[in-house]
């Protein structure tokens, strides 16, 4: 009896915040691109946050963007700007909004929209030189959204 009011008890938890996600489509950015609400209701998690910025297959955040604080992590770009002092610079809403879609703040910009699914033009299908066929899932999910913002606050530093 026990086991099966915390197997409910959980379920109901997780269907909760599943609930709480807000879908790719139904986000609302701000006039100069920020969300103000979270994506998931749940905290972002800075240590996953960072696990996301380094690894090629997630968002790979240092490809394009110099992070001093992520030294020992190989092969950082120099395309974006350095994302030093990025929890200085800008609110927790601001790096929701560039996160999940950069050209929402700055229209020209290259970065990929992490958590977009539609509007795209010519969508690849991975890396097998086709067109993509059906629904498009975003690159990262709600909850990984929130924890590279989490991250990023945390970078509040400047370096020479």
């Amino acid at each position: 009896m026990k086991r099966t009011l915390t197997a409910i008890a959980l379920g109901a938890a997780a269907s909760t915040v599943a609930m709480a996600q807000t879908a790719p489509n139904a986000v609302s950015f701000g006039e100069y691109g920020q969300i103000e609400e979270s994506l998931t209701g749940v905290a972002g998690d800075p240590a996953a946050g960072l696990e996301i910025m380094v690894t090629r297959g997630k968002g790979n955040c240092i490809a394009c963007h110099q992070v001093t604080a992520l030294e020992d992590y190989p092969f950082h770009g120099e395309v974006g700007p350095s994302l030093d002092g990025a929890g200085d610079r800008w609110t927790e809403a601001d790096l929701r909004g560039i996160v999940a879609n950069a050209k929402m703040t700055f229209p020209d910009s290259i970065m990929p929209a992490f958590y977009k699914v539609e509007g795209f033009v010519r969508a690849g299908d991975a890396y097998t030189g086709k067109a993509a066929e059906g629904a498009l899932d975003p690159l990262l999910t709600a909850q990984e959204i929130e924890d590279v913002v989490a991250y990023l606050m945390t970078l509040d530093q400047y370096y020479d």
